[in-house]
């Protein structure tokens, strides 16, 4: 299958590049799998009904008043799974993550899609006013920001340790039929010894367009600046 009317393809490079297709093929059916794998999880335990700390949901407002909304008042109504992404920022983590931050710029685009088919948010270890100015100088007005406080929903779910160093972390409850919260699936970045930071990378279409290129991804990490 000719990718595209360009002439001057060599035959080295047509077959290389219907290599390429194939394997690009073999990827997409292995990740609906993985997928339907995610999907076919038995429901995990009753999760605690963690309290956060919430500001006015327009972002330009200041941060008062400050509300208490519990992990299952983020469920806005029946039949919706929940998705937290663990920002870190908070505690040991005096700098906003600049890699959260990058993904987090993203979600903050594609919040409107995303919300038409489940609920959404951003939890932090940092105070609300901390998490909500640095949210205003990036410009996040289509998220949900909450603060975890001095609650143990970051410890529990796998993104803070004993000592309080934060880890980016995504997860996912959902309702039984009870309407009790239930833990889903949490991904972290580290998937073993040897992956220590791809493993929720398909978050983020960042890697995947470098991976197109020559260069591909390497080493690169993004940096951002910090307000001062």
């Amino acid at each position: 299958m000719r990718q595209t009317h360009l002439t001057g393809e060599s035959a080295d490079y047509l077959g290389a590049r219907e290599e390429l297709r194939q394997a690009e093929i073999e990827l997409m059916r292995h990740r609906e799998r993985v997928a339907d794998l995610r999907r076919r999880l038995p429901l995990g335990p009753v999760i605690d009904d963690y309290e956060f700390a919430e500001g006015p949901a327009d972002l330009e407002a200041g941060d008062a008043p400050v509300t208490t909304v519990r992990l299952g008042e983020l469920f806005t109504r029946p039949g919706r799974d929940l998705v937290i992404y663990h920002f870190m920022y908070g505690k040991r983590q005096t700098q906003p993550c600049p890699m959260c931050t990058m993904w987090i710029d993203g979600f903050d685009g594609i919040a409107q899609h995303v919300t038409q088919n489940v609920d959404f948010a951003i939890v932090a270890a940092a105070d609300l006013p901390v998490l909500r100015a640095y949210a205003r100088s990036r410009n996040w007005t289509n998220l949900r920001l909450l603060s975890a406080g001095s609650s143990s929903f970051k410890y529990d779910l796998g993104s803070e340790d004993a000592e309080g160093n934060q880890d980016s972390t995504v997860s996912v409850f959902t309702r039984d039929g009870n309407g009790s919260a239930r833990h889903l699936y949490s991904g972290h970045p580290r998937l073993s010894d040897d992956i220590d930071q791809r493993g929720i990378d398909l978050l983020s279409p960042v890697w995947h367009i470098l991976d197109l290129t020559r260069q591909g991804r390497d080493d690169w990490f993004p940096s951002v600046s910090y307000p001062s």
